[in-house]
């Protein structure tokens, strides 16, 4: 450790070591940088200490191949125990050879999920001897839509140690680890960083979803009087149009978008001609494609989305002059973690807001109203045929397919009983 450059442990390694070694189920939630991934490399290494077994010990699931590889370099340079083996698993490399390699022994297994489970099914992966299952940028995972697979691989595996480290926790994410995580403890750590920019106001404000944002941004910007002036910020072009269509239901004559995508809808091609005409009240602009653009005077900036990047974002919030900005952000649970990086970059936590007693919280996915349609037009289908048919008598209703053997004895009980 010394000699790889870590003098003092991390306040995560202090807190989660301790209960790692002991075998406990750990729930560890820290921002980038924070010493996640180097803790989870020294517990395995800690615990696996001696190497050549025919099956993996430990399996070790990251959301993309440059994490594989990431990981991967960490074990090497903190592995002292050369006996052991280590094989990362992604979808740019062979399956065939990937299964040899597996086959011809592993201590530890670094992997995409997918390509681990798909691995698994061919049983070219043995889950029989795991001791450690680690689940490394969790919340990314659950954003990339990972969570069967890592259910699967968890639920093949008898008995072992989990351990989930993310930079956040959400509800998404603790519907996806509650299934396999035995009374884990959860250990979070905030490292904000020592710089604390100056920033302009910010609230935060938490959603489940598209709609709720909707609604809520109709609910506060019906206040005409307050918000006066307003820059709202999405992330493509097409959702430009499609909010400008769904704001006020379409019917606001004080609604335009930013370079509009059709040339007959309202909008603006230089933003200082929004901020010249009073009637102009909300500007929905896309960060797709979008260059620098000057939001002096505009008071109320709104990240319905927030951008890719987190510079994007920096640049309209940290304070340039003496004018003050209101920056109101929009998140739902898979943004969490954009979060936690502008925060850890500003060096400070911005201000969740209570949401407003009056506004409609959508709880229906997409597939769930999906669902719903379907279950009625089944039920529809099946009235129309109650209508149409005379269903059987119970005791002439076929509820159960019989061979030949059976048939012959029931048919024997029928004459002699």
């Amino acid at each position: 450790m010394t000699a790889a450059g870590y003098l003092t442990p991390k306040e995560i390694q202090a807190k989660t070591m301790s209960r790692l070694l002991g075998g406990q189920d750990v729930i560890a939630i820290g921002p980038e940088g924070s010493g996640k991934t180097t803790t989870y490399v020294l517990a395995v290494l800690m615990r696996l200490k001696y190497g050549f077994e025919e099956a993996p010990r430990a399996l070790i699931l990251v959301p993309t191949k440059e994490r594989v590889l990431e990981v991967i370099d960490q074990f090497n340079l903190l592995n002292r125990n050369q006996t052991i083996r280590i094989v990362g698993i992604h979808a740019d490399g062979s399956m065939e050879s990937q299964i040899n390699e597996l086959t011809d022994g592993v201590d530890i297994v670094v992997a995409v999920p997918s390509r681990a489970r798909a691995v698994y099914l061919k049983l070219g992966l043995n889950t029989n001897k795991i001791q450690i299952f680690v689940v490394d940028d969790a919340a990314e995972m659950v954003k990339l839509g990972m969570q069967l697979p890592i259910n699967e691989l968890a639920n093949s595996i008898q008995k072992c140690q989990h351990l989930i480290f993310t930079d956040v926790m959400h509800d998404r994410l603790n519907k996806m680890i509650e299934v396999f995580m035995k009374l884990p403890t959860t250990i979070e750590v905030e490292d904000l960083g020592e710089a604390k920019a100056e920033t302009h106001p910010q609230l935060l404000y938490h959603l489940p979803n598209f709609r709720t944002k909707l609604n809520l941004l109709n609910l506060l910007l019906k206040d005409a009087e307050v918000f006066d002036k307003v820059a709202v910020f999405v992330n493509t072009r097409l959702t430009a149009q499609t909010l400008s269509k769904d704001l006020f239901d379409g019917k606001a004559e004080d609604v335009f978008v930013y370079k509009p995508l059709f040339f007959d809808e309202a909008g603006f091609d230089d933003i200082e001609d929004f901020k010249a005409v009073p009637e102009a009240r909300i500007l929905i602009v896309a960060n797709e494609n979008l260059q620098n653009i000057d939001i002096s005077h505009i008071p109320f900036v709104f990240h319905f989305e927030l951008p890719v990047q987190k510079e994007t974002y920096l640049n309209r919030i940290i304070k340039q002059g003496d004018e003050e900005v209101v920056a109101i952000t929009f998140a739902t649970d898979l943004e969490l973690p954009q979060v936690r990086k502008i925060e850890q970059a500003i060096g400070q936590k911005i201000e969740v807001a209570a949401l407003p007693e009056d506004l409609l919280i959508e709880d229906v996915t997409k597939t769930t109203a999906n669902k719903n349609k379907l279950n009625k037009a089944l039920a529809e289908e099946e009235a129309f045929q109650d209508a149409a048919f005379h269903k059987k008598k119970e005791r002439n209703a076929k509820t159960a397919n019989f061979g030949i053997g059976q048939k012959a004895i029931m048919n024997k009980k029928k004459k002699h009983g």
